[in-house]
């Protein structure tokens, strides 16, 4: 699954302590510190799937 921060927010990776990208990275599904991140608003979950599919379609033009 894919996690991009919250529109307007910056989130840290819990390891890293580095800045999301907003287009986002791919973490393990289900795993539980992104899905409490998402619970609380402070990311957005995209599926690696729907990802994919955008990228295919034009949307990483470069």
């Amino acid at each position: 699954m894919i996690v991009k921060p919250a529109p307007g927010l910056k989130v840290r990776h819990p390891v890293t302590k580095q800045f999301l990208p907003p287009e986002g990275i791919e973490v393990p599904e289900g795993d539980i510190f992104w899905t409490r991140a998402a619970n609380d608003g402070d990311v957005v979950i995209e599926s690696a799937a729907a990802a994919t599919a955008t990228k295919k379609a034009g949307g990483d033009a470069q």
